[in-house]
This record gives C-alpha cells, sequence and structure tokens, in this order.
C-alpha cells in the first residue's frame, strides 16, 4: 500500500517549483486511483456515508456493476493507500483516509495540509 501523506507531502504545493520525476512517480498512482469516475464517486459515496464509512454491501446498489467490479475498484482505492478497510464477518468495511486527501489537495491547492 502506498502512503499518499508521505508521498504528498514528498511534494512542493504544485505552485511552487516543477517536480522531480521522481516526485511525479510518487504522486501519480494516487492520482491515477482517483481518476476512475467508478473510483471518484465510490470514494464519495464512503466519505459522505453516515459515520464515515460504508460496507461494501451499502455501496453495490449506485453502481449498474456487478459486486466483484465495485470490489476491484474499492481494492484499487485501497492498495493506493486512500481508503481502509476492517473485514467484519463477511463483510468489508471502507474509512476514506481524510488525512492522504487532505495532502494531496494541498499539494495540488498549494496551501498547508490540515491534519
Amino acid at each position: 500500500m502506498l502512503d499518499p501523506v508521505g508521498a504528498a507531502a514528498c511534494c512542493p504545493p504544485l505552485t511552487a517549483r516543477p517536480l522531480s520525476q521522481a516526485q511525479a512517480d510518487q504522486i501519480a498512482p494516487l492520482l491515477k486511483a482517483l481518476a476512475d469516475p467508478v473510483r471518484l464517486r465510490l470514494m464519495s459515496l464512503v466519505a459522505s456515508h453516515r459515520g464515515g464509512e460504508a460496507c461494501v454491501c451499502d455501496l453495490n446498489d449506485a453502481f449498474d456493476l456487478s459486486q466483484p467490479t465495485i470490489s476491484h475498484h474499492l481494492k484499487v482505492l485501497h492498495d493506493a493507500g486512500l481508503l481502509d478497510r476492517d473485514k467484519r464477518g463477511v463483510w468489508v468495511y471502507y474509512r476514506v483516509r481524510s488525512a492522504a486527501l487532505a495532502s494531496i489537495a494541498a499539494m495540488i491547492a498549494g496551501t498547508p495540509a490540515i491534519g
């Protein structure tokens, strides 16, 4: 799993100076994980879900996709370090890593990250 907080923290805000190749290589997987419309919606659904976490069973009905496809997209987000997950019985619950999103946003917006 990537450490998106560390990856984004490695890099100055985009407005400060150009990223090095190494910095761009570090940040690109995080942005690539978010660049898919399904994954972006999944992040939004999880983040806005009551209590800040959502069961995969709560997410399936929001898409016209199979459960394995939804699980694949959630795995991509988890492997990128953008979601935490917790298995409870047969279900998996997901939570957004808020610090990861804040770090990425700060790098893009050129403002200090909170948290």
